[in-house]
């Protein structure tokens, strides 16, 4: 399955996968395959990472739901309603984000290269640490995939991506997004 072009409609497909997988979890403290995080890590990194960058860049507070200690399904779910009522509002088309390291780009824009991609790649962290079905979409990480590589030194020096994982010449494109962003592609939590 392709994802759609519209951020709005990629948004509301990668979230509700990744949304899938968060209320598949039965353990939040599984390890996760980023060092030092569990499940309830990879949602708390993106409920806490993007309403700062959202707020600060655009002037928007998304809707606070519990703590991901709490309840992490509540807090993903009030969270990703949130992102997706911006993305559904008209207005969002004539808003910019602007940031100090990226500039001025429209919001939408922003909210798919930035946030949407990390939700993508994150669904295979959660996916991964719970024992739920991993695959991504093939073209979507061909595009990420293609996007990111050149840009390698920036991205490593950013602190954001880990060492890049060498795979197999002939490896599928999943595996090698996720080699390239620093994740060992075979990772098992046992």
């Amino acid at each position: 399955m392709t994802l759609p072009d519209r951020p709005a409609e990629r948004h509301r497909q990668v979230a509700g996968l990744f949304t899938d997988r968060v209320r598949g979890t039965r353990s939040w403290d599984a390890p996760s395959p980023v060092a030092d995080w569990t499940a309830r890590d990879v949602v708390r990194h993106l409920t806490e990472w993007f309403p700062a960058f959202l707020a600060s860049g655009a002037g928007i507070d998304l809707p606070r739901g519990p703590s991901v200690d709490e309840n992490p399904v509540a807090a993903w779910q009030v969270h990703c309603d949130g992102v997706q009522a911006v993305l559904d509002d008209p207005e969002t088309k004539r808003r910019e984000l602007t940031n100090p390291h990226i500039g001025s780009l429209p919001l939408d824009t922003a909210i798919d290269q930035f946030y949407i991609a990390d939700v993508f790649m994150h669904t295979w962290d959660l996916s991964r640490a719970t024992g739920q079905d991993d695959r991504l979409d093939p073209d979507f990480c061909a595009q990420l995939l293609g996007g990111m590589e050149p840009m390698d030194q920036v991205l490593r020096s950013s602190g954001q991506y880990g060492a890049r994982v060498e795979v197999p010449g002939d490896a599928d494109v999943q595996t090698k997004l996720l080699g390239f962003i620093g994740r060992v592609p075979f990772w098992s939590g046992s």
